[in-house]
């Protein structure tokens, strides 16, 4: 299958899927084959930030297009903030999605995630995951200091494409403090650049890593 990557989503965060994809199909003695196109971040996330839903989804639809045309047999949007037009964009695509929050929902649902709190950008945030947590676990939400905090940090992260040591380790203590005052089961890493930062190795408390449970999810479909 020949799967089609909106990159550009944030340089950092396309790299990294645009990697671990590659890695990944090597691991299975796999040649990847991937075509890409490159989103207006900037136009993304205006878009988003005013959640208006049905012009990001017309604008990804035709970066879709483009995808197919050049062979693309599935796609992915391998970022968070644009998944606020996920429902307009399911019904537009030209080519099946393979979705980042569904990967998001199964892996919570297998877990058994009771409560979560999500790590982000604002909109990630302040939607709940765009809504879908809902039903499926409790979705904590973090006081308003603690928001404007993460969400600034984040927006660092993905402007230099990495965390200074005193922003990772800001996060990794307000981690620990959420999980103990709010009794979390797990943070939700939902910012695709956060998986640039934050790795099985370096992450010292529960967590469900958001874009690495989505690229398990896409090889799940392209190999099986």
């Amino acid at each position: 299958m020949t799967l089609g990557l909106v990159a550009g989503l944030g340089v950092g965060g396309g790299i990294f899927y645009y990697r671990s994809l590659v890695n990944a199909h090597l691991a299975r003695g796999l040649s990847p084959r991937i075509v890409m196109v490159h989103a207006d971040v900037q136009k993304v996330m205006i878009l988003a930030n005013a959640r208006d839903s049905q012009q990001l989804a017309a604008y990804l639809s035709e970066l879709l297009r483009q995808l197919s045309g050049a062979g693309a047999q599935m796609a992915v949007v391998p970022a968070f903030a644009p998944q606020v037009c996920a429902p307009e964009l399911e019904k537009e695509t030209p080519i099946p999605l393979i979705s980042l929050l569904d990967a998001i929902i199964d892996e919570i649902t297998r877990r058994k995630l009771a409560r979560v709190a999500v790590f982000g950008a604002r909109v990630t945030m302040d939607t709940g995951l765009f809504g879908r947590l809902h039903g499926v676990t409790n979705a904590i939400p973090l006081r308003l200091e603690e928001v404007d905090r993460v969400s600034d940090i984040y927006g660092e992260i993905v402007r230099n494409e990495r965390a200074s040591a005193s922003e990772f380790e800001e996060l990794q203590t307000l981690a620990r403090v959420l999980i103990e005052r709010e009794s979390l089961d797990a943070i939700l890493l939902a910012g695709t650049d956060l998986s640039i930062v934050f790795h099985p190795e370096n992450t010292h408390f529960p967590h469900l890593d958001g874009a690495r449970t989505h690229i398990e999810a896409i090889m799940h479909r392209l190999t099986c």
